[in-house]
């Protein structure tokens, strides 16, 4: 999937139907002169309901089609017949996506289930026929209910990718060639900051045909929980990850002020997302030989607060079947 084709945040229009009217209709036939009133229900007008769909990983349907209107309910009719109901219109979305109204900013509700089904907005009631008004005093009432009008509302869709491990590190670290190390994704790689732009998802098979999912999400600056860089664009896909990667080069400045760097963005964003499971990868260790490797580890020992560590090399393969251990430890602890 092209990274133009991933889409994750779209606003739309939803308009629920109206109810249909009820009937005022009174019965007559050849030999009944008075027949009384028979006049039939309306049918309720159509729901907006919001359905999870495990084979989709975009909002990219929404992309150009943006408003949706269920169907109105049917008139009510003679012999107390009830009017049909609306037709329903279904908006289906990928697992993780958090329906928001736009207006106020406020969840409504998120899907997490295939399948799950959930009524964004009721279509409106239909109307009652007038036989339902028959009274002792008022035998032929020629009145019936007008149906309820539906709704309308403009709400966000925003998916939060679902993921069991999420790669977190600074532009340009090595996330991407990690990513294509370890799974088939084929994410774009290039020498400059910010290659990637939208999260790209891999399976990475494991031991024994298990296999779990990574996450290559865009790269953190400095203030990005105040929006810099692509700021919220980006962090709010870590909130669903089971696992934290945090990948720094080993040729960093300083990799302990650096890995501070980006605890301190996701403290800042969500303190929640520092009680996920954290592991930290160096990388680009391709560059080093065992001596320095040997000598780096004593160095930053004592930096990371007892979160495990290890050194790998997404292009040599080193530490990388090391790598998939340790994170199916935290997964799965």
């Amino acid at each position: 999937m092209t990274e133009g084709n991933f889409v994750d945040y779209v606003k739309v229009h939803v308009s629920s139907g109206n109810g249909g009217k009820g009937s005022a209709h009174l019965h007559r036939e050849k030999y009944v002169a008075k027949g009384g009133p028979d006049g039939g229900d309306g049918g309720r007008g159509g729901h907006v309901i919001v359905k999870g769909n495990k084979n989709l990983w975009t909002l990219v349907h929404y992309k150009f089609k943006k408003h949706f209107k269920a169907g109105h309910g049917e008139h009510g009719s003679k012999n107390r017949s009830t009017g049909a109901d609306g037709t329903d219109v279904y908006l289906e979305v990928p697992l993780g996506t958090v329906i928001k109204d736009t207006e106020t900013n406020q969840v409504l509700f998120e899907i997490t289930d295939d399948h799950e089904e959930k009524i964004l907005l009721e279509g409106g009631m239909g109307g009652r026929g007038n036989w339902h008004f028959k009274t002792p005093t008022n035998q032929t009432p020629r009145y019936a209910q007008p149906g309820i009008p539906g709704q309308e509302a403009d709400v966000t869709l925003e998916l939060k990718v679902l993921a069991d491990v999420g790669l977190v590190g600074f532009p340009n670290a090595g996330k991407s060639t990690l990513l294509s190390a370890m799974t088939s994704a084929k994410p774009k790689i290039a020498d400059y900051e910010f290659t990637t732009l939208k999260p790209n998802l891999g399976i990475v098979e494991y031991r024994d045909f298990q296999s779990f999912v990574m996450a290559d999400i865009p790269g953190i600056i400095e203030g990005a929980a105040e929006g810099r860089g692509l700021g919220h664009y980006f962090l709010r896909h870590i909130e669903r990850n089971a696992t934290l990667l945090f990948l720094i080069p080993a040729d960093s400045k300083d990799i302990s002020q650096e890995y501070a760097i980006l605890l301190d963005e996701l403290r800042r964003y969500n303190p929640e997302l520092l009680d996920k499971n954290r592991l930290i990868a160096i990388s680009k260790c391709d560059m080093l030989d065992a001596e320095l490797i040997v000598e780096m580890r004593e160095d930053i020992q004592n930096d990371f607060d007892g979160v495990p560590f290890t050194f790998i090399s997404s292009v040599s393969g080193l530490g990388i079947q090391q790598l998939k251990d340790k994170l199916w430890v935290l997964m799965n602890e």
